[in-house]
């Protein structure tokens, strides 16, 4: 039932909820497990920036780094994420936006 909840993304439609609520994003740096978040914020640089904006479903470092396993991915998710804070825009958000349809619809990622 896991495999095929994930496969098909249903197990995100509950992070929808927390859209409506005003706690997430559609876009926007996707949040990390708690305890991998105090793991990287002493020894990732920028890593505690990356929590000053709200955090989203999908974001630019899920679309152009993928997931990511170990401190150095870690460290280029936090470049993507950075770099998204700081050129948030409306081309960005389209481009995510698109980016994120062409992986659910093409099932890339899960």
């Amino acid at each position: 039932m896991g495999s095929f909840l994930r496969r098909t993304r249903l197990d995100e439609v509950p992070q929808i909820l927390n859209v409506l609520k005003g706690d997430m994003s559609l876009i926007g740096p996707r949040p990390d497990y708690y305890d991998h978040a105090v793991a990287f914020l002493d020894v990732i640089q920028g890593y505690r920036e990356r929590h000053l904006v709200r955090p989203g479903i999908s974001g630019l470092a899920q679309t152009e780094v993928g997931y990511v396993e170990g401190l150095e991915a870690t460290r280029n998710k936090v470049k993507a994420d950075l770099y998204y804070i700081t050129h948030a825009g409306f081309a960005l958000e389209a481009w995510v936006f698109w980016r994120t349809l062409l992986t659910v619809f093409g099932r890339a990622g899960a």
